[in-house]
């Protein structure tokens, strides 16, 4: 609900309701009137943390991140709803209050393209100050019950206590997780000798033993399918989109094979 207007009291309004400074102002007793919100928030959760900056082919996962983000925003404005921001990294956190219009989705355009994720230094590893499960409490804390809320991560450090936060969030929100991964993530290249660089060592790695290649694919497998398992028994939505995938086609695919979609 959302404030409307201040109004004389008439019998039967409720008097938890009165407002007591125009009351106070005016000498005759006044009431707030509420009315339901008729713009849903729907909050963009956007993961800038460096194992997003990660490709094998396609585009960086933080890339694709991006795109999926500007892509909802857009159908988000198509539905009359309200697009606001949550962009986050190991360090930093952005928060963008929803709006209704087109200046929503361009807010988080330039928020996007500016974030200081894109300038950090090459090569640097991957030393997150707090851990993903602490980031989602600070998202409790911004978002309104009853918003969309669409995070769209790697889902890097997923735990159980990522699993409680994310619940708790839907207990007044509608959820959503899109998980995005790079083809190299889900399977090793074909079985053979490889020469991989960082920009400083060179390192060479095998991948014609047959038992670690099928041990490789299960681990990710076991990652995808633990958070497609939350998503289902929360009843949220669970979309995955490769790096190397149209984004467009991933959410057409993902949103149409669910009812209302």
């Amino acid at each position: 609900m959302e404030f409307a207007e201040v109004r004389g009291y008439q019998p039967g309004d409720d008097v938890r309701c009165i407002d007591w400074r125009v009351t106070a102002r005016s000498g005759k007793p006044h009431t707030k009137l509420f009315q339901e919100e008729r713009e849903r928030p729907v909050l963009l959760a956007l993961d800038y943390r460096r194992p997003m900056f990660f490709a094998t082919r396609g585009c960086f996962k933080a890339v694709q991140a991006s795109k999926l983000a500007a892509l909802l925003a857009w159908r988000a404005l198509d539905q009359g709803d309200r697009i606001g921001a949550f962009l986050f990294s190991e360090d930093r956190h952005a928060e963008l209050r929803p709006q209704l219009g087109k200046a929503g989705v361009l807010t988080l355009l330039r928020q996007m393209v500016a974030d200081p994720a894109w300038q950090r230094p090459l090569h640097h590893p991957f030393e997150p100050q707090q851990r993903l499960a602490k980031t989602l409490m600070r998202l409790r804390r911004v978002a309104r019950p009853g918003s969309l809320i669409l995070l769209i991560s790697d889902f890097v450090q997923w735990d159980e206590q990522v699993e409680k936060q994310l619940s708790l969030l839907a207990r007044h929100n509608d959820l959503g997780l899109i998980f995005c991964f790079d083809p190299l993530e889900a399977e090793l290249p074909p079985a053979g000798s490889y020469r991989v660089s960082d920009g400083g060592r060179d390192l060479t790695i095998s991948t014609l033993e047959q038992r670690g290649r099928q041990a490789y694919r299960q681990r990710f497998a076991a990652h995808r399918g633990r958070i497609e398992q939350f998503c289902r028994q929360q009843g949220s939505l669970f979309l995955t989109c490769a790096s190397d995938e149209q984004p467009l086609d991933a959410l057409r695919q993902g949103l149409s094979s669910r009812p209302g979609g």
